[in-house]
Parts: C-alpha cells; structure tokens; sequence
C-alpha cells in the first residue's frame, strides 16, 4: 500500500501510532491495518495519537478516541486497598 493512497482524498481515517526520525507508523481505522509513511506526508503538528482524515488533523476524531481510551483505563482500574500505597 502506498502512502499516497492512504493518505489521499477518500481514504479512510489513519491514526498515528508512532513518530520515528523520518517514518511514522499509522493505521486505518477501518481494517486496523498497519503501514509506515514518510513523515512528510502527515500533516504539519501531527503527533502520535492524532487522527487524520483526508489529509488533514481531525481534531474532533482525536479527542473523541483520547476519551474513549481514558474511559476504558479508568474501567479496568483496579482500587488498592485502604492502607495500601504504590
């Protein structure tokens, strides 16, 4: 899969998973698929995490994942004991 298809108009949403020198690691939202990309062609200020939907930052997608990752950590919290410190 090239790049230029999975960032291009009508590709479906790609996280970032990762930011490596002049690589970065994203995956389709859809399919989970994963590839890497040259840097250059994410966004300018993309960071790992960032959702990016025809070739631009969504902003909206990227918190709405952010809380929903916060909402599943919180659930499979486990609460210490009184008396018990970490």
């Amino acid at each position: 899969m090239t790049a230029g298809v999975l960032l291009g108009v009508g590709a479906s949403p790609v996280q970032v998973e990762m930011l490596e020198g002049s690589r970065a690691r994203v995956v389709r939202s859809e399919s989970g698929q994963a590839c890497t990309v040259e840097r250059w062609r994410l966004p300018p200020g993309a960071r790992e995490g960032d959702v990016i939907v025809d070739g631009r930052l969504d902003l909206e997608r990227t918190e709405e994942l952010r809380r929903e990752v916060a909402r599943k950590r919180a659930a499979l919290a486990v609460p210490l004991p009184p008396g018990l410190e970490l």
